[in-house]
């Protein structure tokens, strides 16, 4: 019998395992592919993910950035229709100290081949590569998993960290797709972009014709970028786009031709599909927790996933420990994973989407953004609200943006909160 087998080993099933390790637990970290494997994706590294590892153990970070040397991320740069620029620090006042960044960027292909590493370092944790699942069926000790080559186990707890393509979150836990919650994008990676903020801010560029959505333009070590385009699925499938050629529409347009002019592509562009948390779902059952892309966590507006992976994943490491503790499986018990998944991740992900569907339209977006733009004392409140949730919870207060109206034309005081 094995108490605990994840499935997946991505951020999301390397911070379970590494997590549960840390605590003293054993578990079984089955993935199909071998590492390094490239995954699709924007690369970035929220400061999530560092604040979780440090408390695991602070050497962690330190072994990632001497192994891979990550661009080091302390804004971003915000491009709304009317194209007035807004740069968003994520720290008031901060220094530069390249060890100390609230974020990075990084290719996955690195950042989960250095996730398996650490996993390796751990004795009990049983990893299995080139391992590819074809049954997982439910009985009443858990559920009973069976692999291509031939391996089976029998666990008591099934964690589902497979991501996006999840058979398990489809079919088993009835997770189906829904196009208005669920976006597609394309990635490519450049050489000699140039003009970056000189911090390494990310940017995200809101394009009217590709609305709801953006293009990004991320920077990496080594003179690279990561560029990419998404869009939620149901308008790019209602405006028959392909992402690919947009992509390239965009990258050859007068506004950032110059900034390729002597940027040279090097990979092809590929496609991808992103499970937005826009939508509520129960992501526990008997005997099994989703986490990261199973459980359509990605954020609906930033379109970041790799921070809410690895969050969901302590989670449920810790909700797993106290299941050994009271030899508790079962649906109800589990469902304390789903209380906590909505206190720390859900109600951020709603308050993303209801941001999403108001720079839908683009006169509000000129409007409040030409409000920002015009006030530095909310430039330095919106950077707060980087690391205060209670603080963003304001931007969808009409109330908020009323008062900083009313302010800009002299008839309040310049600084306004709302409490």
């Amino acid at each position: 019998m094995t108490p605990i087998l994840i499935i997946g080993a991505g951020p999301a099933g390397c911070a379970t395992a590494l997590r549960l390790s840390y605590s003293g637990i054993p578990s079984v970290l089955v993935d199909k592919a071998t590492f390094p494997r490239d995954k699709v994706c924007g690369d970035a590294i929220s400061g999530k993910v560092p604040t979780l590892l440090n408390r695991l153990d602070p050497a962690i970070m330190d072994r990632f950035r001497q192994r891979f040397t990550p661009a080091d991320v302390w804004g971003i740069r915000f491009y709304p229709p009317s194209k007035k620029l807004i740069e968003l620090p994520f720290k008031v006042g901060y220094e530069r100290v390249p060890d100390e960044a609230p974020g990075y960027v990084s290719k996955r292909i690195d950042f989960d081949a250095f996730l398996i590493e650490e996993v390796q370092r751990r004795a009990d944790i049983d990893l299995q590569l080139g391992t590819e699942i074809v049954a997982t069926v439910r009985n009443e000790d858990g559920y009973f998993i069976k692999a291509k080559d031939g391996q089976e186990w029998q666990c008591r707890l099934l964690i589902d960290a497979s991501g996006a393509q999840s058979k398990f979150s489809r079919h088993e836990a009835g997770q189906e797709i829904d196009k208005d919650h669920y976006a597609a994008a394309v990635r490519s990676y450049y050489r000699g972009v140039t003009g970056f903020h000189p911090d390494n801010f990310i940017e995200l560029h809101f394009l009217e014709q590709y609305n709801p959505g953006y293009f990004w333009v991320f920077p990496l070590p080594n003179g690279e970028a990561n560029v990419g385009l998404g869009m939620r699925s149901d308008i790019v499938t209602k405006k028959k786009l392909n992402l690919r050629k947009e992509l390239d529409k965009i990258i050859a347009s007068e506004e950032f031709r110059d900034r390729f002019a002597n940027a040279e592509q090097i990979d092809p562009t590929v496609g991808y599909g992103l499970p937005l948390g826009s939508k509520d779902r129960h992501l526990s059952g008997d005997h099994y927790l989703l986490t990261g892309d199973a459980g359509h966590l990605i954020d609906p507006l930033t379109g970041e996933g790799i921070g809410n992976a690895t969050y969901s994943g302590f989670i449920a490491a810790e909700l797993a420990e106290q299941c050994l503790k009271e030899n508790r499986f079962d649906a109800k018990f589990l469902a304390a994973y789903d209380v906590r998944i909505e206190r720390v991740l859900r109600t951020e992900l709603r308050l993303s989407y209801r941001l999403q569907q108001i720079m839908q339209h683009k006169w509000i977006t000129n409007f409040l953004t030409g409000i920002v733009a015009a006030n530095p004392k909310l430039v330095e409140l919106l950077c707060r609200m980087y690391t205060d949730f209670e603080l963003r919870k304001q931007l969808v207060r009409p109330t908020f943006w009323w008062k900083l109206f009313r302010a800009k034309s002299g008839k309040l005081p310049a600084t306004v909160t709302e409490k």
